[in-house]
């Protein structure tokens, strides 16, 4: 999403400053101090630090010229809030600041629409379980998490799980350069196994037409509801190679069934 993109709203991510240690200090001492301009340049000066950010969401369908303003909205928040005298990096502290705002934009923006009570029990364990990392160093446990908000661990899952992005049936998994593997790929066909369309048609001579592994791996797949993934683990060859087979198969019957 955001590899090759030089140009990100109007900026050139090429030519961004870097700056020093001594500079950021220096900058931070006269942003305190409520300078204007050395809070601009510092917020130019860590327009990189968006961007590395933004890279962990590459697989979101958002356009990235929205998550690099989200992003630089985090960015302002952690400025402001920033405490030079707790002896902590910057960007140690900036780095959840962002990435919680563009979590919080991607799911009030997400096409499922979750309770305002579920999204706040959501929000307050994931700003709880990131100050519980700051202040101890460590990932805190579901329930420790849930004592602090006061829920129960099965309402904080719950909420967590609800505004989750939703993943479609036909995002790719795994492609080897030829054939592409989606998510509909990994799922049994519970409703095919018992109520099959393919009982509907004259399959018994259809099915001759294929070779005895073609055949082995259609049987598997449309009458016992196996998943590729099962199916290549029972004949023993990759799950490619049993999409390949499978859809040579099927052409090879329609074209049967439609002479």
């Amino acid at each position: 999403m955001v590899q090759g993109k030089v140009e990100i709203c109007g900026v050139n991510t090429a030519k961004l400053p870097l700056l020093k240690q001594q500079e950021k200090e220096a900058l931070f001492v006269r942003i305190k101090d409520g300078d204007i301009e050395a809070r601009e340049e510092f917020i130019k000066g860590n327009l990189r630090l968006v961007l590395s950010v933004i890279k962990r969401f590459s697989s979101s369908n958002e356009n990235v010229d929205d998550l690099f303003q989200i992003g630089c909205i985090g960015l302002m928040k952690a400025i402001d809030n920033f405490d030079i005298t707790l002896n902590v990096k910057f960007s140690t502290y900036a780095v959840p600041m962002i990435m919680g705002e563009i979590r919080r934009f991607l799911r009030d923006n997400s096409c499922i629409r979750v309770s305002r009570s579920i999204k706040d029990t959501a929000y307050k364990a994931i700003y709880t379980k990131e100050n519980m990392m700051k202040k101890e160093c460590r990932e805190p446990t579901l329930a420790e998490v849930a004592k602090e908000v006061g829920v129960s661990k099965e309402e904080i899952v719950y909420a967590l799980d609800a505004i989750q992005n939703p993943m479609s049936l036909y995002d790719p998994v795994y492609s080897d350069g030829e054939d592409t593997l989606y998510v509909m790929d990994q799922i049994s066909d519970k409703k095919n196994k018992e109520d099959n369309w393919v009982e509907h048609l004259s399959l018994s001579e259809a099915m001759k037409q294929l070779n005895k592994r073609e055949h082995e791996i259609i049987a598997l797949r449309f009458f016992e509801g196996k998943t590729q993934m099962e199916v290549a683990e029972m004949i023993g060859i990759s799950q490619a190679q049993v999409s390949r087979l499978e859809k040579n198969a099927l052409n090879v019957m329609k074209r049967f069934l439609l002479a």
